[in-house]
Order: structure tokens, then C-alpha cells, then sequence
């Protein structure tokens, strides 16, 4: 599942290298007897690397609702960070989620290949059973009803894509069978839309309008059961949320139409789109003075980065290699507003964010911590002093 182009006192860790040694332990000899195929099938899981202390304690110190994860998981340059030892990609995509299940810090994970194509109730179903219950998927829609354009190899746009918006398309291909396959591990559904073409951006309250049509059309998502509690650890609903690549339709009219629907505004980091402290603006318009919905964030792309420049620069994504300390306290900021109002955090970060995702989450754990401990602080109540 190799990715592509279309996002109180703390314990001190290391972010530029590996957060977990690489354990090997692999065996080799000669197997004979009916039992031999069992064990060679056992012997190619993949193996988890062990999590390092930091990454223990930031993930005891994280409140139970923030959940952090990455775009994908099939990256052999996570060795000894993820996984624990070397596997190629082709190996992890079908067979690293489960490792990867297992790091303390990787609570969430954005499903990537459906959006180049429609996944089965089987393929979702798959995902579900490799990880641990409280695990919840953030899953993109398929780019057949997102993309304005049917688009060539290279991904130029060829010709208007007829499935644009087609909301029987999308409950049949994305939305049923996610939520069949998934279960109560379907956290967020994205509906990233590409770059719009001039003909569409020419008419903003036409295309929020058949947006907001297009959302009605779907159909609506299963509840939390009775008397849950929306800070619980394991039981919530999940949600759709767009994400887009254009800067110009971050209206007001926007948010208001998904604010009407339910609908979540993803929080989409991206050359395309503005800084992490103006879309927080637009979600602050969508919920009013306190947060009512969950935080859905997809922290994709570095600053100033073409997708390709990025990959280039960071592979093989074992190493932080640009810092940006302004996005993390930023996201973390955001996310400890949403976590101490008792609502879910959904963040997953790509390897062309700062180089290597999993670390990027283990930084942003450090600063929600850090940002939910100073936050309650501030809003504790002041204690009088008694009397003399």
C-alpha cells in the first residue's frame, strides 16, 4: 500500500531517530512433516518492534480520546521504529497492520488505497480483525465521486467525471461497505476533493449547495448506544468530514452548511491550504464557543513542499528530518481544546509532514500532553483561602 500523490513535568524523548529497538529473533532450519506449512505461515508475520519508554509513557499520558496514527502503514523504513525488523512494502501492506495495531502510540490509521479504488466489505472487514478494539480508521472516499475530473496515468485531467457528487455511488462503493467491514473500529470518512477546475470555483455557492445535497443524499451513520458518554475510550459514533485542496471555499457558507448536516470540517495540512491556526478559525464557526463534534485532522504535506520534492528529501522516512514546531503546537493546542471538552481526536500525519510519521505522532503526544496539562490548569477553579 504504497502511498501517492492526490493531509506537569514531561518525560524527555529523542525525535530524530528511532523510538523502539530493532528486535529480530527470526529463525531458520529445516522443517519436514504435514506441520511444515503452519510454520513457515507463522514464521512470515510480521513482528512488532518493541515501543521504547517514551513512547509508553507519552502514550499513558495522552488523554484516552486523542487518537494518533499515520497515512498508511507500509513503509520498510519504519524498521525498528514500527516494525521490527525489515519487510518489503508489499509485505507490510498486507500484513503489517497488526504490528502496527500494536505500538502504544498508534491509535488510528488513515486508509489510503480506497481512494484510488472502491475497497470490498471482505477488505475492510480484513483491517477490522488486525487491530485492537478502541482502534478507529480514518478512510478516504473513493476519488470517483470526489474528483470533478476523470484523470489520466500521470493524473492530468482528461475529461469531466460524470460520478462527480453521485451519492448513490458513494453509500454503495464507500459508505456501506466501510461501515459493514469496520464496525465500531469506522472513525471518520473523508471526502477529500482534488483541486477543483475554474468552472466550479467560478460558482462557490453552487458547489456548497450541491454539496450540502449531495450529504443529505447519504445514508446517515449508526449512533454511540444510549448513555454513552462522548469522552469514552472505546464507544463513539463515527462521522463524515470533507477535506479540501482548495483555499477559496473555506467560506463561512461552507461551514455553515456542514454544520447543518452534521458534517466535519477536516483540518487538512497542505501546500494548497492555510496554516493550521486559520482553519481552526473555520472550526470554531462550526462549533461555536465550545467544541461539539470530533477533531478530524490530516497533516499530509510540509509547508512549501511539492508532494514529489518531499518524498524525495524524506525517504526512507526513518528520521524527522524537517522540524516544524509551529504546526505541532498548533495541532496540539487544537487538540487539547477538543480532548478536555470531552470530544474525539482523530490525527493522522504523513511521511511527507517532517519525514517520519510515527515520529511525528510521538512529538505531537509530547505537546497535546503538555498543552491538556497547562489547559486544565488555566481552567481549574481558583482556590479561596479559608478562614483564619
Amino acid at each position: 500500500m504504497t502511498e501517492r500523490p492526490g493531509a506537569a513535568s514531561s518525560p524527555a524523548v529523542s525525535i530524530v531517530g528511532p523510538i523502539a529497538g530493532s528486535g529480530t529473533g527470526s529463525t531458520t532450519g529445516n522443517v519436514t512433516g504435514t506441520a511444515a506449512p503452519k510454520r513457515a505461515r507463522r514464521a512470515r508475520a510480521v513482528l512488532a518492534a518493541p515501543p521504547s519508554p517514551e513512547a509508553l509513557a507519552w502514550a499513558q499520558a495522552l488523554p484516552p480520546q486523542v487518537r494518533l496514527g499515520t497515512s498508511s502503514w507500509s513503509f520498510p523504513g519504519w524498521e525498528g521504529i514500527v516494525y521490527g525488523e525489515a519487510y518489503s512494502d508489499s509485505k507490510l501492506a498486507r500484513d503489517g497492520l497488526a504490528a502496527y495495531g500494536a505500538h502504544p502510540l498508534l491509535r488510528t490509521v488513515s486508509i489510503d488505497r480506497s481512494f484510488y479504488a472502491p475497497l470490498s466489505v471482505a477488505d475492510y472487514l480484513r483491517y477490522a480483525q488486525q487491530v485492537p478494539d478502541g482502534f478507529r480508521f480514518v478512510v478516504k472516499a473513493p476519488a470517483s465521486v470526489t474528483d470533478a475530473m476523470l484523470r489520466a496515468e500521470r493524473g492530468e485531467p482528461i475529461a469531466d467525471n460524470p460520478c462527480f457528487l453521485d451519492a448513490r455511488l458513494a453509500a454503495s462503493e464507500f459508505v456501506t461497505p466501510c461501515l459493514e467491514g469496520l464496525g465500531a473500529k469506522a472513525g471518520s470518512l473523508v471526502f477529500q476533493f482534488p483541486p477543483l477546475p475554474e468552472r466550479i470555483l467560478a460558482d462557490p455557492l453552487a458547489f456548497v449547495e450541491r454539496l450540502g445535497a449531495f450529504f443529505d443524499a447519504l445514508p446517515p451513520l449508526p449512533s454511540p448506544p444510549p448513555g454513552d458518554t462522548p469522552d469514552s475510550d472505546d464507544v463513539w459514533g463515527p462521522c463524515y468530514a470533507i477535506e479540501i485542496r482548495d483555499a477559496c471555499l473555506l467560506t463561512p457558507r461552507l461551514i455553515r452548511m456542514l454544520r447543518e448536516r452534521g458534517v466535519r470540517y477536516c483540518v487538512g495540512l497542505h501546500a494548497r491550504m492555510p496554516d493550521p491556526l486559520r482553519q481552526a478559525a473555520a472550526l470554531a464557526l462550526l462549533d461555536g464557543e465550545a467544541p461539539s463534534g470530533p477533531l478530524v485532522v490530516r497533516w499530509s504535506l510540509h509547508g512549501g513542499f511539492k508532494y514529489e520534492q518531499a518524498k524525495a528529501k524524506y525517504e526512507p522516512f526513518n528520521r524527522i528530518v524537517d522540524e516544524d514546531p509551529a504546526t505541532r503546537t498548533a495541532l496540539a493546542e487544537l487538540a487539547a481544546r477538543y480532548a478536555i471538552a470531552g470530544q474525539p481526536v482523530l490525527i493522522v500525519t504523513n511521511n511527507k509532514a517532517e519525514g517520519s510519521a510515527p515520529l511525528t505522532c510521538l512529538a505531537l503526544a509530547r505537546n497535546i500532553a503538555a498543552a491538556c496539562a497547562r489547559l486544565r490548569e488555566e481552567t481549574a477553579p481558583a482556590h479561596e483561602p479559608g478562614p483564619d
